[in-house]
Protein backbone atom coordinates (compact mmCIF):
# COMPACT_ATOMS: atom_id res chain seq x y z
CA UNK A 1 0.00 0.00 0.00
CA UNK A 2 1.28 3.47 -0.87
CA UNK A 3 2.31 5.67 2.00
CA UNK A 4 -0.36 8.35 2.68
CA UNK A 5 0.81 10.10 5.82
CA UNK A 6 0.14 13.71 6.70
CA UNK A 7 3.16 14.90 4.70
CA UNK A 8 1.25 14.13 1.48
CA UNK A 9 3.62 11.65 -0.05
CA UNK A 10 1.23 10.49 -2.82
CA UNK A 11 0.07 12.38 -5.88
CA UNK A 12 -3.52 12.42 -4.64
CA UNK A 13 -2.52 14.23 -1.46
CA UNK A 14 -0.40 16.69 -3.44
CA UNK A 15 -3.32 17.34 -5.80
CA UNK A 16 -5.71 18.00 -2.89
CA UNK A 17 -3.18 20.36 -1.29
CA UNK A 18 -2.72 22.38 -4.49
CA UNK A 19 -6.45 22.62 -5.09
CA UNK A 20 -7.16 23.77 -1.54
CA UNK A 21 -4.40 26.40 -1.63
CA UNK A 22 -5.70 27.76 -4.95
CA UNK A 23 -9.30 27.88 -3.76
CA UNK A 24 -8.44 29.57 -0.48
CA UNK A 25 -6.30 32.16 -2.27
CA UNK A 26 -9.11 32.94 -4.72
CA UNK A 27 -11.64 33.16 -1.89
CA UNK A 28 -9.49 35.52 0.17
CA UNK A 29 -8.95 37.86 -2.77
CA UNK A 30 -12.68 37.95 -3.53
CA UNK A 31 -13.57 38.50 0.13
CA UNK A 32 -11.08 41.36 0.45
CA UNK A 33 -12.54 43.10 -2.62
CA UNK A 34 -16.08 42.57 -1.33
CA UNK A 35 -15.19 43.97 2.10
CA UNK A 36 -13.55 47.08 0.62
CA UNK A 37 -16.69 47.94 -1.31
CA UNK A 38 -18.90 47.15 1.69
CA UNK A 39 -16.88 49.49 3.90
CA UNK A 40 -17.08 52.25 1.29
CA UNK A 41 -20.86 51.89 0.95
CA UNK A 42 -21.34 52.05 4.69
CA UNK A 43 -19.03 55.09 4.95
CA UNK A 44 -21.12 56.89 2.34
CA UNK A 45 -24.30 55.93 4.21
CA UNK A 46 -23.01 57.49 7.43
CA UNK A 47 -21.80 60.58 5.55
CA UNK A 48 -25.15 61.02 3.84
CA UNK A 49 -26.98 60.87 7.17
CA UNK A 50 -24.64 63.28 8.99
CA UNK A 51 -23.66 65.67 6.19
CA UNK A 52 -24.44 69.15 7.49
CA UNK A 53 -22.92 72.57 7.05
CA UNK A 54 -22.67 75.75 9.06
CA UNK A 55 -22.40 79.46 8.49
CA UNK A 56 -19.22 79.52 10.56
CA UNK A 57 -17.53 77.30 7.98
CA UNK A 58 -17.60 80.23 5.55
CA UNK A 59 -15.72 82.57 7.87
CA UNK A 60 -12.70 84.06 6.16
CA UNK A 61 -13.91 83.21 2.65
CA UNK A 62 -14.43 86.07 0.17
CA UNK A 63 -18.02 84.90 -0.25
CA UNK A 64 -21.24 86.54 0.88
CA UNK A 65 -23.82 84.04 2.12
CA UNK A 66 -27.57 84.49 2.07
CA UNK A 67 -29.55 84.44 5.28
CA UNK A 68 -30.41 80.73 5.05
CA UNK A 69 -27.22 79.63 3.24
CA UNK A 70 -24.49 77.54 4.87
CA UNK A 71 -21.14 76.22 3.66
CA UNK A 72 -21.12 72.42 3.33
CA UNK A 73 -17.62 71.73 2.00
CA UNK A 74 -14.59 73.56 0.56
CA UNK A 75 -11.73 72.30 -1.61
CA UNK A 76 -8.69 74.63 -1.90
CA UNK A 77 -7.40 73.21 -5.21
CA UNK A 78 -9.71 73.22 -8.23
CA UNK A 79 -9.54 74.40 -11.84
CA UNK A 80 -12.23 76.04 -13.92
CA UNK A 81 -12.73 74.35 -17.31
CA UNK A 82 -14.86 75.21 -20.33
CA UNK A 83 -15.99 73.11 -23.27
CA UNK A 84 -15.03 74.49 -26.67
CA UNK A 85 -17.95 72.93 -28.51
CA UNK A 86 -21.63 73.05 -27.68
CA UNK A 87 -22.87 69.89 -26.01
CA UNK A 88 -26.01 68.71 -24.23
CA UNK A 89 -25.55 67.20 -20.79
CA UNK A 90 -28.01 64.87 -19.03
CA UNK A 91 -30.28 66.31 -16.37
CA UNK A 92 -28.91 66.15 -12.81
CA UNK A 93 -29.83 62.95 -10.97
CA UNK A 94 -29.36 61.54 -7.50
CA UNK A 95 -27.32 58.46 -8.44
CA UNK A 96 -24.77 57.71 -5.74
CA UNK A 97 -22.30 54.91 -5.13
CA UNK A 98 -18.55 54.38 -4.79
CA UNK A 99 -16.32 54.92 -7.79
CA UNK A 100 -15.99 51.62 -9.69
CA UNK A 101 -12.83 52.44 -11.64
CA UNK A 102 -9.76 54.61 -11.03
CA UNK A 103 -9.73 58.17 -12.31
CA UNK A 104 -6.77 59.26 -14.41
CA UNK A 105 -5.28 62.73 -13.92
CA UNK A 106 -5.96 63.94 -17.44
CA UNK A 107 -8.04 66.57 -19.18
CA UNK A 108 -10.53 65.27 -21.79
CA UNK A 109 -10.30 66.43 -25.39
CA UNK A 110 -12.16 69.64 -26.16
CA UNK A 111 -11.89 70.93 -22.56
CA UNK A 112 -9.65 73.87 -21.69
CA UNK A 113 -8.58 75.30 -18.32
CA UNK A 114 -9.40 79.00 -17.86
CA UNK A 115 -8.88 79.63 -14.14
CA UNK A 116 -7.95 78.04 -10.81
CA UNK A 117 -8.92 78.57 -7.20
CA UNK A 118 -11.06 77.24 -4.32
CA UNK A 119 -14.25 75.24 -4.88
CA UNK A 120 -17.00 75.81 -2.29
CA UNK A 121 -20.22 73.80 -1.98
CA UNK A 122 -23.00 75.62 -0.15
CA UNK A 123 -26.59 74.69 0.49
CA UNK A 124 -27.71 76.80 -2.51
CA UNK A 125 -24.87 76.85 -5.06
CA UNK A 126 -21.45 75.68 -6.20
CA UNK A 127 -18.85 78.46 -6.30
CA UNK A 128 -15.30 78.67 -7.64
CA UNK A 129 -13.26 81.49 -6.09
CA UNK A 130 -10.66 81.86 -8.83
CA UNK A 131 -7.77 84.20 -9.46
CA UNK A 132 -9.63 85.90 -12.33
CA UNK A 133 -12.95 86.22 -10.57
CA UNK A 134 -15.81 84.18 -9.18
CA UNK A 135 -17.84 81.58 -11.06
CA UNK A 136 -20.98 80.12 -9.48
CA UNK A 137 -23.71 77.66 -10.42
CA UNK A 138 -27.01 77.95 -8.52
CA UNK A 139 -28.71 74.57 -8.03
CA UNK A 140 -32.07 75.97 -9.15
CA UNK A 141 -30.63 77.01 -12.54
CA UNK A 142 -28.63 73.88 -13.36
CA UNK A 143 -30.09 72.09 -16.41
CA UNK A 144 -27.36 69.52 -17.05
CA UNK A 145 -24.62 67.82 -15.05
CA UNK A 146 -22.17 65.04 -15.95
CA UNK A 147 -19.21 63.41 -14.21
CA UNK A 148 -16.51 62.04 -16.51
CA UNK A 149 -16.11 58.31 -15.68
CA UNK A 150 -12.38 58.27 -16.53
CA UNK A 151 -11.17 61.77 -15.57
CA UNK A 152 -11.78 63.96 -12.47
CA UNK A 153 -13.91 66.43 -14.44
CA UNK A 154 -17.47 67.57 -13.65
CA UNK A 155 -19.29 69.57 -16.34
CA UNK A 156 -22.31 71.76 -15.65
CA UNK A 157 -24.87 73.55 -17.82
CA UNK A 158 -26.90 76.45 -16.45
CA UNK A 159 -29.72 78.61 -17.77
CA UNK A 160 -27.78 81.85 -17.35
CA UNK A 161 -24.62 80.68 -19.14
CA UNK A 162 -24.12 79.92 -22.84
CA UNK A 163 -20.99 77.77 -22.63
CA UNK A 164 -20.71 74.52 -20.72
CA UNK A 165 -18.24 74.83 -17.87
CA UNK A 166 -17.21 72.88 -14.80
CA UNK A 167 -14.38 71.89 -12.50
CA UNK A 168 -11.21 69.80 -12.85
CA UNK A 169 -10.27 68.39 -9.45
CA UNK A 170 -7.43 66.31 -7.96
CA UNK A 171 -8.08 62.62 -8.55
CA UNK A 172 -8.14 61.75 -4.83
CA UNK A 173 -10.70 64.47 -4.02
CA UNK A 174 -13.03 63.99 -7.00
CA UNK A 175 -15.15 61.09 -5.57
CA UNK A 176 -15.94 62.96 -2.33
CA UNK A 177 -16.67 66.15 -4.25
CA UNK A 178 -19.14 64.38 -6.53
CA UNK A 179 -20.91 62.67 -3.62
CA UNK A 180 -21.21 65.85 -1.55
CA UNK A 181 -22.40 67.85 -4.56
CA UNK A 182 -25.14 65.24 -5.07
CA UNK A 183 -26.14 65.52 -1.40
CA UNK A 184 -26.25 69.32 -1.64
CA UNK A 185 -28.39 69.16 -4.78
CA UNK A 186 -30.67 66.58 -3.10
CA UNK A 187 -31.14 68.89 -0.12
CA UNK A 188 -31.98 71.77 -2.44
CA UNK A 189 -34.86 69.76 -3.96
CA UNK A 190 -35.71 68.08 -0.61
CA UNK A 191 -34.70 64.57 -1.70
CA UNK A 192 -32.11 63.59 0.93
CA UNK A 193 -34.35 60.66 1.93
CA UNK A 194 -34.16 59.27 -1.63
CA UNK A 195 -30.34 59.25 -1.45
CA UNK A 196 -30.40 57.39 1.88
CA UNK A 197 -32.86 54.83 0.50
CA UNK A 198 -30.64 54.26 -2.53
CA UNK A 199 -27.60 53.65 -0.34
CA UNK A 200 -29.56 51.20 1.83
CA UNK A 201 -30.55 49.30 -1.33
CA UNK A 202 -26.94 49.18 -2.56
CA UNK A 203 -25.77 47.82 0.80
CA UNK A 204 -28.47 45.12 0.79
CA UNK A 205 -27.63 44.06 -2.79
CA UNK A 206 -23.93 43.94 -2.00
CA UNK A 207 -24.54 41.79 1.06
CA UNK A 208 -26.01 39.09 -1.21
CA UNK A 209 -22.78 39.02 -3.23
CA UNK A 210 -20.57 38.05 -0.32
CA UNK A 211 -18.35 35.15 -1.47
CA UNK A 212 -18.75 31.77 0.19
CA UNK A 213 -15.84 29.87 1.69
CA UNK A 214 -14.97 27.04 -0.75
CA UNK A 215 -15.37 23.40 0.18
CA UNK A 216 -12.22 21.44 1.04
CA UNK A 217 -10.95 19.00 -1.59
CA UNK A 218 -10.02 15.53 -0.38
CA UNK A 219 -7.49 13.11 -1.90
CA UNK A 220 -10.36 10.78 -2.84
CA UNK A 221 -11.63 13.43 -5.31
CA UNK A 222 -8.41 13.39 -7.34
CA UNK A 223 -8.80 12.02 -10.87
CA UNK A 224 -6.20 10.27 -12.90
CA UNK A 225 -6.08 13.20 -15.34
CA UNK A 226 -4.40 15.22 -12.58
CA UNK A 227 -1.24 13.19 -13.12
CA UNK A 228 -0.99 14.22 -16.78
CA UNK A 229 0.73 17.59 -17.43
CA UNK A 230 -1.99 19.90 -18.65
CA UNK A 231 -4.79 17.72 -17.27
CA UNK A 232 -7.87 17.16 -19.40
CA UNK A 233 -6.77 19.54 -22.09
CA UNK A 234 -3.74 17.39 -22.85
CA UNK A 235 -5.90 14.25 -23.02
CA UNK A 236 -8.42 15.99 -25.26
CA UNK A 237 -5.72 17.11 -27.68
CA UNK A 238 -4.20 13.63 -27.72
CA UNK A 239 -7.59 12.05 -28.40
CA UNK A 240 -8.26 14.48 -31.24
CA UNK A 241 -4.89 13.73 -32.82
CA UNK A 242 -5.49 9.99 -32.47
CA UNK A 243 -8.74 10.37 -34.41
CA UNK A 244 -7.46 12.79 -37.04
CA UNK A 245 -4.33 10.87 -38.08
CA UNK A 246 -6.11 7.62 -39.15
CA UNK A 247 -8.76 9.65 -40.92
CA UNK A 248 -6.13 11.55 -42.86
CA UNK A 249 -4.42 8.30 -43.88
CA UNK A 250 -7.69 6.77 -45.09
CA UNK A 251 -8.61 9.83 -47.11
CA UNK A 252 -5.19 10.05 -48.75
CA UNK A 253 -4.59 8.19 -52.11
CA UNK A 254 -0.84 7.57 -52.52
CA UNK A 255 0.35 7.00 -56.08
CA UNK A 256 1.69 3.61 -57.19
CA UNK A 257 5.45 3.64 -56.52
CA UNK A 258 6.11 1.49 -59.60
CA UNK A 259 4.68 4.15 -61.91
CA UNK A 260 1.87 1.87 -63.19
CA UNK A 261 1.17 -1.81 -64.02
CA UNK A 262 3.33 -3.71 -66.46
CA UNK A 263 2.16 -6.59 -68.69
CA UNK A 264 4.68 -9.35 -69.55
CA UNK A 265 5.05 -10.37 -73.25
CA UNK A 266 6.11 -13.84 -74.40
CA UNK A 267 9.66 -14.15 -75.72
CA UNK A 268 10.00 -15.39 -79.34
CA UNK A 269 13.14 -16.74 -81.01
CA UNK A 270 14.79 -14.55 -83.62
CA UNK A 271 17.27 -15.71 -86.29
CA UNK A 272 20.79 -14.37 -86.08
CA UNK A 273 23.73 -14.37 -88.51
CA UNK A 274 26.22 -17.17 -87.87
CA UNK A 275 29.69 -17.90 -89.29
CA UNK A 276 28.92 -21.62 -89.48
CA UNK A 277 25.90 -22.80 -91.54
CA UNK A 278 25.61 -26.03 -89.54
CA UNK A 279 25.06 -24.30 -86.17
CA UNK A 280 22.04 -22.14 -85.35
CA UNK A 281 22.13 -19.27 -82.90
CA UNK A 282 20.59 -19.73 -79.45
CA UNK A 283 17.14 -18.29 -79.04
CA UNK A 284 17.11 -14.77 -77.47
CA UNK A 285 14.49 -13.29 -75.12
CA UNK A 286 13.01 -10.03 -76.30
CA UNK A 287 11.85 -7.73 -73.42
CA UNK A 288 8.94 -5.73 -74.72
CA UNK A 289 8.39 -2.16 -73.61
CA UNK A 290 6.24 -1.98 -70.50
CA UNK A 291 2.61 -1.22 -71.22
CA UNK A 292 0.92 1.10 -68.68
CA UNK A 293 -2.57 0.11 -67.82
CA UNK A 294 -4.75 2.79 -66.27
CA UNK A 295 -6.45 1.40 -63.17
CA UNK A 296 -10.18 1.88 -62.89
CA UNK A 297 -11.17 5.06 -61.12
CA UNK A 298 -12.23 4.77 -57.53
CA UNK A 299 -15.74 5.71 -56.58
CA UNK A 300 -16.04 9.17 -55.07
CA UNK A 301 -16.35 9.05 -51.33
CA UNK A 302 -18.54 11.51 -49.51
CA UNK A 303 -16.57 13.93 -47.31
CA UNK A 304 -16.38 12.68 -43.77
CA UNK A 305 -16.72 15.07 -40.84
CA UNK A 306 -13.65 16.08 -38.92
CA UNK A 307 -13.63 14.01 -35.75
CA UNK A 308 -13.49 15.82 -32.43
CA UNK A 309 -14.10 15.14 -28.81
CA UNK A 310 -17.34 17.07 -28.86
CA UNK A 311 -19.24 16.74 -32.12
CA UNK A 312 -21.27 19.70 -33.28
CA UNK A 313 -20.48 23.40 -33.89
CA UNK A 314 -18.86 25.35 -31.09
CA UNK A 315 -18.45 28.73 -32.85
CA UNK A 316 -14.86 29.10 -31.66
CA UNK A 317 -15.21 27.60 -28.19
CA UNK A 318 -12.50 25.13 -27.09
CA UNK A 319 -13.31 21.43 -27.30
CA UNK A 320 -14.97 20.30 -24.10
CA UNK A 321 -17.26 17.50 -22.92
CA UNK A 322 -19.55 19.98 -21.16
CA UNK A 323 -21.38 21.05 -24.33
CA UNK A 324 -20.46 24.74 -23.83
CA UNK A 325 -20.11 26.91 -26.95
CA UNK A 326 -20.42 30.46 -28.26
CA UNK A 327 -23.31 29.78 -30.64
CA UNK A 328 -26.10 31.10 -28.44
CA UNK A 329 -28.64 29.24 -26.40
CA UNK A 330 -29.29 28.75 -22.72
CA UNK A 331 -27.18 30.96 -20.47
CA UNK A 332 -25.04 29.14 -17.92
CA UNK A 333 -25.43 30.47 -14.39
CA UNK A 334 -24.14 27.38 -12.58
CA UNK A 335 -21.20 26.05 -14.63
CA UNK A 336 -19.72 22.64 -14.02
CA UNK A 337 -16.98 22.37 -11.40
CA UNK A 338 -14.42 21.43 -14.06
CA UNK A 339 -15.17 24.38 -16.39
CA UNK A 340 -11.73 25.90 -15.70
CA UNK A 341 -10.08 22.69 -16.93
CA UNK A 342 -11.38 23.45 -20.46
CA UNK A 343 -11.71 27.25 -20.53
CA UNK A 344 -9.28 29.99 -19.50
CA UNK A 345 -10.98 31.35 -16.38
CA UNK A 346 -10.28 34.84 -15.03
CA UNK A 347 -8.77 35.22 -11.55
CA UNK A 348 -11.36 34.96 -8.79
CA UNK A 349 -13.69 33.23 -11.26
CA UNK A 350 -15.91 31.55 -8.65
CA UNK A 351 -16.60 34.82 -6.86
CA UNK A 352 -18.69 36.02 -9.82
CA UNK A 353 -22.46 36.23 -9.54
CA UNK A 354 -24.02 36.10 -12.99
CA UNK A 355 -23.90 33.96 -16.11
CA UNK A 356 -20.90 32.66 -18.06
CA UNK A 357 -19.43 35.07 -20.65
CA UNK A 358 -16.23 35.34 -22.68
CA UNK A 359 -14.19 38.52 -22.22
CA UNK A 360 -12.43 40.28 -25.08
CA UNK A 361 -9.04 38.90 -24.03
CA UNK A 362 -10.33 35.32 -24.48
CA UNK A 363 -10.85 34.43 -20.81
CA UNK A 364 -14.24 33.49 -19.38
CA UNK A 365 -15.95 35.12 -16.40
CA UNK A 366 -19.02 34.43 -14.27
CA UNK A 367 -20.11 38.10 -14.21
CA UNK A 368 -22.48 38.18 -17.17
CA UNK A 369 -25.39 40.55 -16.60
CA UNK A 370 -23.57 42.43 -13.84
CA UNK A 371 -22.34 46.04 -14.06
CA UNK A 372 -18.78 46.30 -15.37
CA UNK A 373 -18.62 42.62 -16.37
CA UNK A 374 -15.09 41.73 -17.60
CA UNK A 375 -14.04 45.28 -16.69
CA UNK A 376 -10.39 44.26 -16.24
CA UNK A 377 -10.35 42.11 -19.39
CA UNK A 378 -11.56 44.47 -22.12
CA UNK A 379 -15.30 44.01 -21.58
CA UNK A 380 -17.71 41.28 -22.64
CA UNK A 381 -17.21 39.70 -26.07
CA UNK A 382 -19.98 37.07 -26.17
CA UNK A 383 -22.06 34.73 -24.02
CA UNK A 384 -21.11 31.14 -23.31
CA UNK A 385 -24.18 28.97 -23.88
CA UNK A 386 -25.19 25.34 -23.75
Amino acid sequence: MAKTESTGSTWRYRWAHRQNVRRVSTYRGAEAAWRRRDDELRRLRVLAAEFQGSAAAGAGLPLELAADEVVLWALPAAQLVEVRHTTVLPAPDLTVGPQTGPLRPRRPDGVRVTDAGMAVITSRRLVLLGGRGRREWAYGRITGLAHDPAAPVTLIQALDRRLTSGLLLPTDAAPDFRFKLTLAFADAIEQRVAVLAQLDELIAEHAQLKPFRPAVNTPAQARFTARVPGGRRTLAVAAAIALLVPAALIESDPSDPTGGAEVAAAATPAPTQSASPTRSAAPALIRPSPVRVTPPSKPTRPPRPSPSVNQGPRCGAPENPLGYDYCGGTRIRKPAAEVCDWFDCVPQFWSGRGYLVQCRDGSVSLTGGRPNACAEHGGVRRTVAK
